[in-house]
């Protein structure tokens, strides 16, 4: 009898082990900020913060699955377990870390202002912005910055920065602010973009608004998945696959913006 039990014993914890093995994760992004992060036409996500995210699973042998969600709802589906981790350009701040844990850095970050070539735009106080139309991307650090720098604007949030672009190419925002690099990606490339607008002014880098770079979030509990995800950061680092990654959509390394 009690060889039987431990039989079954070691039987149940074999079962466990390759429940644990083949248990898939889940990736939570946006699916709508080129080029971090998109859908393409076919309907499958791509982008920058996938590949990332996707070469970190490899590196941690373990399957995962990409899930597409609405920024405004992305903390709160991570915090309702729909994914296991959120790789979409997320600024590490101390108001996003009352909910979540962040690894380290994936890569580092800037905002910046675009307006319509020729608008003249120059000078970013509060005082020469008043009445100005200025627009950002809803529930992102961004948007925290136009409310209190430019308090006497007239600001309008947008649920994606697409939505934003087109209200800018279609003469309804005087400036907007985002993410520096899909907007510089966005002004430079053939399309509307780069037919109607530029990025003017200095880069914003105040740590209150861009925290300390562009993290992967987990859940405040998940501080072993949290520790791996950073391991398996260094080793694709280490061994290229993150600048072979990083050169497809870029031509800097974002990871030190040089």
């Amino acid at each position: 009898m009690r060889k039987l039990i431990l039989a079954l014993a070691l039987a149940g914890t074999a079962l466990s082990s390759s429940a644990v093995a083949a248990e898939k994760l889940k990736i939570g992004t946006e699916g709508a900020y080129p080029p971090f992060n998109f859908v393409d036409s076919s309907g499958k996500i791509g982008g920058f913060d996938v590949e990332i995210g996707l070469a970190l699973c490899e590196r941690m042998k373990v399957e995962c699955e990409v899930v597409a969600q609405d920024w405004d709802g992305i903390i709160p589906g991570l915090l309702a377990k729909k994914y296991d981790m959120i790789i979409a350009s997320m600024f590490i701040t101390e108001e996003r870390k009352k909910q979540v844990a962040f690894t380290n850095p994936y890569y580092l970050a800037a905002m910046t202002h675009a307006a319509p070539k020729g608008a003249g735009i120059s000078a970013f106080s509060n005082e020469a912005l008043q009445g100005k139309v200025i627009g950002a991307q809803s529930g992102t650090t961004q948007a925290d910055y136009i409310a209190a720098v430019y308090p006497d604007a007239e600001i309008k949030l947008y649920p994606t920065q697409d939505e934003a672009n087109l209200d800018m190419v279609n003469g309804r925002l005087d400036l907007q602010v985002g993410d520096m690099l899909p907007l510089l990606d966005w002004v430079t490339k053939n399309g509307d973009g780069k037919g109607c607008c530029e990025l003017v002014g200095e880069p914003i880098t105040d740590k209150k608004f861009v925290g300390d770079g562009v993290g992967i979030a987990v859940r405040q509990e998940d501080n072993e998945m949290r520790e791996k995800l950073n391991k398996a950061l260094d080793e694709i680092r280490a061994d290229g696959t993150y600048k072979k990654i990083n050169d497809k959509y870029f031509t800097i390394d974002v990871y030190t913006m040089k």
